[in-house]
């Protein structure tokens, strides 16, 4: 009899998030089993009971998923995880920690797609700025637009320290530059002015970009904002808006991309790795750059 599909879900947060569970279940894992509060060091274990326990072809039925909130410490047990395989005993591991990795591939493939479709151009050589840099969207958003070419300006709205510990994480890393900046009451309006592309990524609830702010916005070509919970994180956006124009923006051309819209392509991202995962015959290592791929190709096949 074929062994059944298990996933095993790696978090360093107290408690496993029932979105994760969810999508892991829908998309055709017989078993999810959930193991919170851990650390670097308890990946190597965990992940070599699960490996040696099925067998060279059971194994090809086991998963790996990591989670939590710090994206530098589910790419550290990413590594670990790569690290504890013995082949031919190697499961698939996949990390998207707070759903990261798979929205912020939404977000830069849908900025790149409305660029291309509006303006006929990419994200090489603009300026984008990214507000709630800091967090994990925000973070894995400026990654994904720097390695594009943008010039990325990461903007944390608590303290310039915590915009250059990210930035820093983002050189040390993946050698890509970004500018760590302050977005406050005095510098914000000057921040959005010179900015060709916002990426709202905030907490959810906050407004970070007002209506002011958003008519002084004399070069914004795309404006999108990753929060559903009203009010919006940047104001004039609606939840469902695709590359509609943003009447109120200053530069007169500006398009607007809603956090349910990208929150479509980030459900279809995630559930088309773990797919991935489910039908692999060889054990795939799954993070940001193939949640970036397969949102892409998401985007393209609705034009």
């Amino acid at each position: 009899m074929e062994k059944r599909q298990i996933l095993h879900l790696f978090t360093p947060a107290a408690q496993a998030s029932p979105f994760d569970v969810n999508m892991a279940y829908d998309a055709g894992y017989d078993a999810v089993v959930t193991y919170a509060g851990m650390s670097v060091s308890d990946v190597v274990t965990l992940t070599q009971d699960a490996i040696f326990s099925r067998g060279p072809k059971g194994v090809r039925r086991t998963g790996i998923f990591i989670g939590g909130r710090d994206l530098d410490l589910a790419l550290q047990m990413l590594d670990a995880a790569k690290k504890a395989m013995v082949p031919p005993f190697e499961a698939s591991v996949f990390a998207d920690p707070s759903g990261a990795f798979t929205t912020a591939a939404a977000v830069a493939a849908a900025v790149e797609r409305c660029l291309r479709e509006a303006f006929g151009t990419g994200l090489a050589g603009k300026r984008v700025l990214v507000l709630g840099g800091t967090g994990p969207v925000g973070t894995a958003s400026a990654i994904l637009a720097a390695q594009e070419g943008a010039q990325v300006r990461l903007a944390s709205s608590s303290g310039l320290d915590r915009a250059r510990a990210s930035s820093r994480l983002v050189r040390d890393r993946y050698g890509l530059e970004t500018e760590p900046v302050l977005a406050n009451r005095s510098s914000l309006d000057a921040l959005a002015g010179a900015a060709d592309v916002i990426i709202a990524a905030a907490k959810a609830g906050a407004e970070v970009v007002p209506a002011a702010t958003v008519a002084k916005a004399s070069n914004l070509l795309i404006a999108a904002d990753v929060n559903a919970v009203p009010p919006a994180g940047i104001a004039g956006v609606g939840v469902m808006d695709d590359g509609v124009p943003l009447a109120a923006a200053g530069s007169g051309k500006a398009r607007c991309i809603g956090a349910l819209a990208i929150g479509n392509v980030k459900y279809q991202v995630m559930r088309g790795l773990f797919d991935a995962m489910l039908a692999a015959e060889k054990p795939l290592t799954l993070d940001f750059r193939h949640a970036f791929a397969k949102a892409r190709e998401l985007v393209q096949a609705r034009r």
